[in-house]
């Protein structure tokens, strides 16, 4: 036995020394930040010695690609640090302690140096360097202390994936110098980089690496932004990719999270049939919805006994022809005499939002049914008089006790019910859908119409797939509302002041939610007040800068300034895509 001895202890201290793949993992990203505080450090010597406009220019860009290779777990584990490293160059209004919050980070210096570099600005772009500088460092001393696990390094490389398909090729983070198709290929090397640590010579563990090397290729193909092929891209690159991520997490026995996310843990692709969670988006378990409440909500939602006077129900004014709206630029108060503020919202597909109404007054479907029903120009009931009027019909008293066993007929019941019904009615089935899950085909000008809407139209840097509304990706834990200049009537600016009447920021002067493009064919009237009545206006509206293009200098819009110069072939692309946002059971 003794002279095995040391035969073991060697055998010890070598398993001792041998690091878990995490920890692998970990080293590479930390030289992977020590490179591109580097490549900032040498965008701030540049600025320091005067270099020529190109330069800066293109060390820039070498800097923001460099950032791309730790994006992966920067926005995974430092979420909130990330956010000031990366996120949009526009302020921000915190509205729990209401504090405006200015922009800082790589898309703000994008600003000051592209789309030309003004040497007055040098001042201001070596602050926000060392800013940047500041909150990369940041990062790096928090993850000298952070734990990675094989599970989250999984998850991290699927919602890179999913980021690079909704913010990446989009041009979300590259808006002025247009870098996003090239930026892509550093992304897919973090995944590639990190995932070889797992890999090994089988099935769906090297069809990652494969997929990856081909999508690489692809992209150095053609790395225009205006004319990259991003429906290809999706279909042959980051869906397979994403799919073979998860199957090769499967083999290798780690562990996916049972947590519940309005984004699935277990989506496979952005597109699969149930990829989105309904319940992830309710906010509390009491709210959960079940075939029974589904059915009391839909007799609720038909029937005018929650009205003041019995007058009017939901469908008076979402009627199930028309996506839910009522084909009106707005309804008719519950006076009959006057209208309402504003247009009548679709009911499908909202259940995935963060925010509801225009000025995104409320955060639960719930709460919305609650103010339509108690408005005084709506259905000005009352959920208590309702309630009383429920209990003494004998069909709802049984209804209620299916839905609702061990709770009594009272406001929130009643709320419920109709909140679970709304959200039955969302459930991603349009040709768009199909197409990208392999089963449809899309018309040369529905694919065209789609790479538009995904990149030189700019739409889906709000409009977010694959949900096409402001809830942001890859985590869809929040809603956006923007400022787009809409006119009114007489072509002037409309008088609404949307969110401004919420929050009171001056930012939030003339902003809306941004929503969905769901069923867009068939919820004309368009815009929070109706004044467009094609989709042909509406992209009319956009191609020429929104409310700049008509001359109202708004300080506050967050829609591009600049011109999209579609060109007519263009518009008829784009409108043809939307056209397969109606979902197949509506048409």
């Amino acid at each position: 036995m003794k002279k095995y001895f040391p035969l073991f202890l060697l055998f010890v201290l070598f398993s001792c020394q041998k690091k878990e793949k995490s920890q692998e993992i970990k080293d590479l990203y930390k030289i992977d930040i020590q490179h591109v505080l580097q490549e900032v450090e040498n965008l701030q010597t540049a600025v320091i010695a005067n270099e020529s406009e190109q330069q800066l220019q293109q060390q820039f860009l070498k800097a923001h690609e460099q950032y791309k290779t730790i994006e992966l777990l920067s926005e995974y584990y430092f979420p909130s640090v990330t956010k000031a490293v990366n996120g949009p160059a526009i302020p921000e209004f915190e509205e729990n302690d209401g504090k405006l919050i200015a922009p800082e980070g790589f898309q703000v210096i994008e600003e000051l140096v592209f789309p030309v570099f003004e040497r007055q600005s040098k001042e201001e772009l070596l602050k926000q360097i060392g800013i940047l500088t500041a909150n990369l460092k940041r990062i790096q001393k928090i993850a000298d202390t952070n734990t990675l696990t094989d599970a989250h390094i999984f998850d991290a490389m699927r919602l890179e994936v999913f980021r690079i398909v909704t913010l990446g090729i989009t041009g979300f983070d590259s808006p002025i110098a247009k870098n996003s198709i090239p930026e892509v290929i550093p992304a897919l090397q973090a995944i590639q980089r990190y995932f070889k640590v797992y890999a090994h010579n089988n099935g769906e563990v090297s069809l990652v690496l494969k997929t990856i090397d081909s999508g690489i290729n692809s992209l150095k193909e053609n790395t225009n932004f205006d004319s990259f092929d991003r429906a290809s891209f999706i279909l042959n690159t980051a869906n397979p990719l994403s799919r073979s991520l998860y199957q090769a997490q499967m083999k290798l026995g780690i562990p996916v999270f049972k947590e519940v996310r309005g984004l699935r843990t277990t989506a496979q692709t952005l597109f699969d049939k149930n990829a989105f969670d309904p319940e992830a988006f309710s906010g509390f378990p009491d709210y959960k919805t079940t075939p029974e409440k589904i059915a009391l909500g839909e007799l609720l939602f038909n029937d005018s006994i929650l009205s003041g006077d019995n007058s009017r129900s939901c469908t008076s004014c979402h009627h199930a022809d028309k996506a839910f709206t009522d084909g009106m630029e707005k309804a008719v108060s519950f006076d009959g005499k006057t209208v309402v503020k504003r247009n009548t919202p679709t009911l499908r597909n909202i259940a995935f939002q963060r925010t509801f109404f225009a000025d995104s007054k409320v955060n639960y479907l719930e709460d919305q049914a609650i103010a339509v029903i108690t408005n005084k120009e709506e259905m000005h009931g009352d959920m208590e008089e309702s309630a009383v009027k429920i209990k003494t019909n004998k069909e709802y008293v049984k209804y209620f006790k299916k839905a609702f066993p061990n709770k009594e007929i009272n406001a929130f019941t009643i709320k419920n019910a109709l909140g679970s019904y709304i959200r039955s009615l969302s459930n991603y089935d349009a040709k768009f859908d199909g197409y990208l899950r392999g089963e449809l085909l899309f018309t040369p000008d529905e694919k065209a119409g789609f790479n538009i809407f995904a990149g030189k139209g700019k739409c889906a840097s709000c409009h977010f797939i694959p949900l096409t509304n402001g809830t942001v990706p890859p985590h869809f834990d929040r809603s956006e509302s923007e400022v787009l200049g809409v006119p009114d009537k007489n072509n002037k600016l409309d008088s609404d002041l949307g969110k401004y009447r919420v929050t009171k920021a001056s930012i939030h002067k003339y902003s809306f939610k941004t929503p969905t493009l769901r069923n867009i064919t068939l919820t004309a009237p368009y815009m929070h007040n109706g004044v467009f009545k094609t989709l042909d206006e509406v992209v009319d509206f956009y191609n020429e800068a929104g409310g700049e293009g008509l001359g109202f200098n708004l300080d506050n819009q967050t829609l591009p300034i600049d011109k999209l110069s579609l060109t007519d072939l263009e518009k008829k692309q784009l409108v043809a895509f939307m056209k397969t946002l109606s979902d197949r059971d509506s048409n």
